[in-house]
């Protein structure tokens, strides 16, 4: 059956591209790939499997469940698991050979009693530095840390917080952040903890901090061709990897002062024609961006008509040469010109992480 609908088209020789550009800017440090949340909405095996054969030194995913789903795909780099431990997970995650966030006293308390028959835990233990999310207090890192080294059965492969203003233009926060971690890492080497990896570095921190680098940088957005921010330096040429395109399946002649959509918010000032396209707010396609929102044709904006609905949405074409069948831009770049999601998601005051996770299970995933 010949497909119609909603497309995400993923450029894996974009997303190596932009993984090398962010590689030689932090001078070769290696790189833990976060692909949670199925990579960003561009398809976490895909997207993992391109990164392994560039020598990824690690990747990062949510929940136990992405990390087997990975190894069940073939996927044979070290995995970080973010989530707050789950009990009932351990047995997966040794089989599965997945590497577990430690965040509280409980959950050493969970590992002391843990009987893992002959196998490591490899772990990274998390302080909170002023995130107030998960990892322990950093005034309270002494005891952790000696309470971690006396668990015989856990390998402290790495030692970690995350910056919570790392991507914003006043740094003072994030410095405060940093000096308790390197206070931390103080601490650590008195107690004889010699984590492996070190890591702090969030997309925003790589570039606003490149003091909080360590020896290994987390990085989501950035391989994914989006800034954090608008306030973090924008010199690396990192190129969006996602375009999201749908087709036209209806067109219609309507007379001036015709109303659109749900609410009938939108009037049409003049004779013209209006097209609907197969894509909407369940696919993906942020609804408030209707208000002052476009979508692109051989270089042309045309207006979204109204509100956007679940499945669809409406577009004024004018006298555009457009049929059904034709693909219009929804956000990315292809022949018919650029919009990018770091636009929308300023217009709409939302963050390109919101948008680019929101894209649903409908869209028809291509990859080149």
């Amino acid at each position: 059956m010949h497909y119609i609908g909603p497309k995400v088209h993923i450029d894996l020789t974009q997303l190596v591209k932009n993984y090398h550009l962010l590689s030689n800017e932090v001078g070769n440090i290696p790189i833990m790939a976060t692909v949670k949340a199925n990579a960003y909405g561009h398809g976490s095996v895909e997207v993992s499997k391109a990164l392994e054969k560039e020598g990824v030194r690690y990747l990062a995913v949510f929940t136990i469940e992405e990390g087997v789903e990975l190894r069940e795909a073939g996927v044979q780099s070290d995995i970080l698991i973010y989530s707050k431990l789950n009990p009932h997970g351990i047995d997966s995650a040794i089989k599965h050979k997945l590497t577990l966030n430690i965040s509280s006293f409980d959950d050493l308390e969970i590992l002391k009693r843990y009987n893992v028959q002959g196998h490591m835990l490899k772990v990274h233990l998390k302080i909170d530095t002023g995130m107030t999310r998960l990892g322990v207090a950093h005034n309270q890192a002494e005891d952790f840390l000696r309470q971690a080294r006396d668990i015989d059965h856990i390998e402290i492969e790495g030692l970690y917080s995350h910056f919570a203003t790392a991507d914003e233009g006043d740094l003072t926060y994030a410095k405060s952040q940093l000096d308790k971690f390197n206070a931390v890492l103080t601490i650590a080497e008195e107690l004889d903890i010699n984590p492996v990896l070190i890591h702090c570095s969030n997309s925003g921190a790589i570039l606003n901090l490149p003091e909080s680098r360590f020896n290994l940088i987390r990085t989501g957005m950035l391989l994914y061709g989006g800034f954090p921010s608008d306030e973090v330096p924008q010199d690396l040429s990192i190129k969006p990897v996602m375009t999201f395109t749908a087709p036209v399946v209806e067109i219609r002649d309507v007379k001036a002062g015709t109303h659109i959509s749900y609410g009938g918010v939108y009037t049409t000032k003049e004779d013209t024609r209006i097209a609907v396209v197969q894509a909407g707010f369940a696919d993906g396609v942020p609804r408030p961006w209707y208000v002052d929102g476009f979508v692109k044709f051989k270089d042309q904006n045309l207006k979204i008509t109204g509100r956007i609905c679940m499945d669809q949405l409406m577009i004024d074409i004018g006298s555009a040469d457009i049929k059904y069948g034709d693909e219009v831009l929804i956000f990315g770049s292809n022949q018919h010109g650029t919009i990018p999601v770091n636009k929308i998601a300023k217009t709409i005051d939302s963050t390109s992480y919101v948008l680019v996770t929101a894209i649903g299970i409908r869209p028809k995933r291509i990859y080149s």
